[in-house]
């Protein structure tokens, strides 16, 4: 007898059952059938290998494999004071671009996070707190937007808000029992830009935040 499978038989150490049901009732597109998916890790998150039928452009059905890993979704604010001119951004460890040839993988990145049994306002509202130590009042939402949609599921969401320079205290944030260990950076727009296009900030969600700022945002300039 097949020992029972954690994830999909019986809970794993997240409570979840059924990790390999995700995605067999698709039927939104009437081109793709997913005939099985498989899991193929479900430590903290999942990684599923799904094959399914796509049927191309001629009318032929062929078959496909596609790995996908699902961390669930996100979200991100940029914190900004009109006032000053200033964004407050964070700055930490980030294992995977150290590897990837990062110099010291030290990111400076927006406050993020993912959402959990939240929704993207509440979410992005702790994590506002919990990386910064500010505490978001007005949201405005920007976007939701998938960031690596050739293997990773995670869909974004992104906001802004603003904050009280003048009114802040602390240059450091996160949880170090979660082991974070957080420098908060507080920029004047133009410097952030510089740093864009200079190379010291690669992190695609603050990019895409900070050039919405100047065209469209809090920095627009004016018709």
């Amino acid at each position: 007898m097949d020992e029972p499978r954690p994830g999909i038989d019986v809970p794993d150490h997240r409570g979840r059952t059924g990790l390999d049901r995700t995605g067999r009732d698709l039927q939104r597109n009437a081109d793709v059938r997913v005939t099985d998916v498989e899991v193929l890790a479900s430590a903290w998150h999942v990684l599923r290998r799904t094959t399914l039928e796509y049927r191309d452009p001629s009318g032929r059905w062929e078959t496909q494999q596609r790995e996908t890993y699902d961390r669930g979704n996100g979200a991100t604010v940029l914190l900004y004071d009109p006032d000053r001119g200033t964004v407050l951004l964070t700055r930490q460890f980030r294992y995977p671009v150290y590897v990837n040839d990062h110099p010291d993988g030290m990111l400076i990145e927006t406050a993020a996070g993912l959402l959990d049994d939240d929704d993207p306002a509440t979410a992005i509202r702790r994590e506002a707190a919990e990386e910064t130590g500010v505490e978001v009042g007005e949201l405005e939402h920007v976007w939701d937007v998938y960031m690596s949609p050739g293997s990773v599921t995670e869909r974004l969401h992104f906001f802004a808000a603003r904050y009280d320079g003048s009114a802040r205290t602390g240059d450091r944030g996160g949880l170090e029992e979660e082991g974070e260990h957080i420098e908060l950076l507080e920029l004047g727009i133009g410097e952030a830009l510089a740093m864009v296009r200079d190379g010291r900030i690669q992190d695609a969600k603050t990019i895409m935040l900070l050039q919405w700022a100047v065209l469209d945002g809090p920095f627009a300039a004016g018709p």
